[in-house]
């Protein structure tokens, strides 16, 4: 548990987030457009780029069978977008299928750990995997030490954080931390999230990890805490808190920006904001909402482009969509 220093600087940086919305009046000129859709609906799914193409790995999607739909969570899709060509193709489906996964790119691999297997955050997972996708290859890794999903992961200086998460239901995160060595196929833990909470976005500048936002429970139970992990010191630290509480929304590193768009949940129905920190003013900005708010979808930037994937448009789990936004900053 944090101290009562870094509690009060974290209920600051909370107060400080709810007041904060003014001082974002002025937006940052971009424009919204849409890319190849993807093949069906998909939401609680991650993407990741390597080289110049992205992979959307796992996910929920409702399927319709003679009038019938039935939701399912464990098909495991690993679906390959080119920017050149925009176009998706399917390739090698993951060993577990899964949903609410962490997802990290580490030596041209993607890292994936946890998630839920059934709805409603139920059927948790211990699972870790990397693709391949030079070889469309699969890799069974050692386990996290516990069930969750909702992870947040990040790759830094050639290990692998698993940061926050939650057991199961909606009032189960947790503070853990713990570091993946490749080159031992082994975890070892590390100081703990100050506030237990998961559905956060993540992103690394200098070498240091920065979990954004998140919820410290249910789907209402939004932060806008943004704290930093120092891997060279073992410590955590606060800085610039998000504008805008909200958890699960889709986030990406772009032009030296981290965006953070969507999420849920507020009165009722998904945010449509995006809002992006520059960490080298330790500041946030603001751009063009999305044409749509909505929750559960993913972002990656490729090919100088960035895009937002899937998605629910209201909260929960229903209301799934195929789209491909593509977000052009000026």
């Amino acid at each position: 548990m944090p101290g009562p220093s870094l509690r009060l600087a974290l209920l600051a940086a909370t107060v400080l987030a709810t007041f904060a919305a003014p001082a974002l009046a002025q937006e940052q000129a971009a424009t919204w457009s849409m890319a190849a859709p993807l093949p069906q609906g998909r939401s609680e799914t991650q993407a990741a780029t390597v080289g110049d193409k992205i992979y959307l790995i796992g996910g929920g999607w409702t399927e319709t069978k003679d009038g019938k739909s039935t939701e399912r969570y464990t098909d495991g899709f690993t679906t390959e977008y080119d920017p050149r060509t925009n176009s998706w193709r399917e390739r090698t489906r993951s060993p577990e299928g899964l949903t609410h996964q962490g997802i990290a790119v580490l030596g041209g691999k993607i890292y994936l750990a946890g998630g839920f297997a059934g709805g409603r955050h139920t059927l948790p997972s211990t699972g870790v995997y990397s693709y391949d996708p030079a070889a469309d290859r699969w890799q069974s890794l050692a386990p996290i030490s516990g069930l969750r999903g909702s992870i947040t992961l990040a790759a830094a200086g050639g290990k692998v954080h698993a940061i926050g998460g939650r057991i199961m239901g909606e009032e189960t995160a947790v503070a853990t931390h713990e570091v993946y060595d490749p080159a031992a196929n082994v975890w070892h833990p590390a100081a703990p999230l100050p506030i237990a909470r998961d559905h956060s976005g993540v992103f690394v500048a200098d070498g240091k990890i920065h979990v954004v936002a998140g919820r410290t429970g249910e789907a209402t139970s939004n932060v806008g805490f943004h704290d930093v992990y120092d891997p060279a010191t073992d410590k955590w630290s606060v800085a610039a808190p998000m504008p805008t509480p909200r958890s699960s929304g889709a986030f990406a590193d772009y032009h030296g920006l981290f965006f953070f768009a969507g999420g849920e949940c507020r009165a009722g129905k998904t945010y449509d904001e995006v809002e992006a920190y520059d960490p080298k003013a330790d500041r946030w900005l603001k751009f063009p909402a999305l044409p749509t708010g909505r929750h559960g979808f993913a972002a990656s930037a490729a090919a100088d482009k960035l895009f937002f994937i899937g998605g629910s448009l209201p909260c929960g789990g229903g209301g799934k969509v195929a789209d491909m936004l593509q977000l052009t900053v000026k």
